[in-house]
């Protein structure tokens, strides 16, 4: 089965997002915080990572840097989901090393679609 790391601070959305992603055949990891979402995405290996931008502890941008320098989870896709929608921000995530910029509010449908997508499932 398919793992995604979803982190995200904000409990109602970090549960939307599970319950969808599960609702799609997904298994899900959470985390609420940056420093916690780094240690999972080590110790659990998910196959995608879903990062809230403002987060506490570490960013979703920091998380992804370090995720992206460390040899055993550099392969693991990041997908940034964030209300601040700035070309700046987006450009920002994807030079952190993410592969896609999802806007806030989202359709619960379509992001479980994208995932889907750039996981080839």
């Amino acid at each position: 089965m398919t793992t995604i790391l979803v982190a995200e601070d904000e409990r109602d959305i970090r549960e939307l997002i599970t319950f969808t992603l599960k609702y799609h055949g997904f298994e899900v990891i959470t985390a609420d915080n940056g420093e916690q979402a780094l240690q999972l995405a080590s110790e659990a290996q998910p196959d995608l990572l879903l990062l809230d931008v403002r987060m506490p502890r570490l960013s979703g941008y920091e998380v992804c840097q370090q995720v992206k320098q460390q040899e055993s989870t550099r392969h693991i896709p990041v997908v940034f989901l964030s209300a601040k929608g700035q070309e700046a921000e987006i450009q920002q995530g994807r030079q952190a090393g993410a592969v896609d910029y999802i806007l806030k509010p989202f359709s619960p449908q379509e992001l479980a679609e994208r995932l889907k997508a750039l996981l080839g499932d």
